[in-house]
């Protein structure tokens, strides 16, 4: 059983085949996954497909691209979506300096806004961080508190990835993984230890060899646990049931309603 722990089934590239995508991840022995929200309107939209899908849960939370148009009283309306029972974390939030689609300032500020509800109602949080690993690592060691949360899509260094792990987060990994020139990215996931480790796809992006260059789905998170495995020395079947029991540790809301199909 394979848990893929950020997707974005809610984007208009599954608009078509939703269902079939579902079909698909199911069938590929993909047995939960969590949509990912990047504003109130998104987030509402993972919500809805979590309620109408088993195995589905649900983030909701305000992107860093996003930040600039989070506008008043949306904290109150994450705060009534993070209530429901399909709903397992805050996210994706954080810093996003390769767009730089909102201020940086702004990025900041509605970040701490954020993970201070999180705190508040002991949610875990997905971070997406662009480069700008080192402002976020100076700001997490700025904090009295830390959210527990998941640094997903990693894109850094080993050494950075271990500085995320003394902090406490669980540290996930998508298909840029398995490419062939990600030696970098490879070492990182050799260095994270296991209790700490994830797998997702961030689908509808970021394809898996041998998927590259397709829209990705949840069914593929198989091709980043199969890397995954060989990278860290056992079998798929043992880093399936370690990242799974990984996932339901983290969404803990996720590992009190999953089973039905375990």
């Amino acid at each position: 059983m394979i848990f893929d722990t950020h997707c974005h089934l809610d984007d208009e590239r599954f608009q078509e085949d939703r269902e079939d995508a579902y079909r698909r991840m199911l069938e590929n022995n993909v047995k939960h996954c969590v949509c990912v929200g990047s504003d109130l309107a998104s987030s509402q939209r993972c919500l809805d497909i979590a309620n109408s899908h088993e195995g589905v849960f649900a983030a909701c939370g305000v992107h860093p691209h996003e930040a600039k148009d989070a506008g008043e009283g949306y904290l109150d309306r994450l705060r009534q979506m993070l209530q429901n029972e399909k709903c397992v974390a805050l996210g994706e939030i954080g810093l996003d300096y390769y767009y730089d689609l909102s201020p940086r300032d702004v990025q900041k500020k509605v970040m701490a806004e954020q993970m201070a509800l999180a705190i508040e109602m002991d949610m875990p949080v997905i971070f997406h961080i662009r480069d700008a690993h080192g402002d976020m690592i100076d700001f997490f060691r700025a904090q009295e508190k830390l959210p527990r949360g998941i640094i997903h899509c990693f894109s850094g260094s080993a050494e950075t990835a271990m500085e995320y792990v003394k902090m406490g987060f669980f540290i996930s990994f998508a298909g840029p993984v398995t490419f062939k020139n990600a030696q970098n990215l490879q070492r990182a996931a050799e260095h994270v230890p296991l209790e700490r480790l994830l797998c997702e796809t961030d689908s509808p992006y970021l394809a898996p060899v041998p998927m590259r260059g397709k829209r990705n789905e949840p069914a593929n998170v198989r091709f980043v646990n199969q890397k995954l495995a060989e990278l860290k020395g056992i079998t798929e079947e043992e880093m399936a049931r370690i990242t799974c029991q990984n996932a339901f540790e983290i969404y803990t809301k996720a590992g009190k309603n999953a089973n039905s199909l375990e």
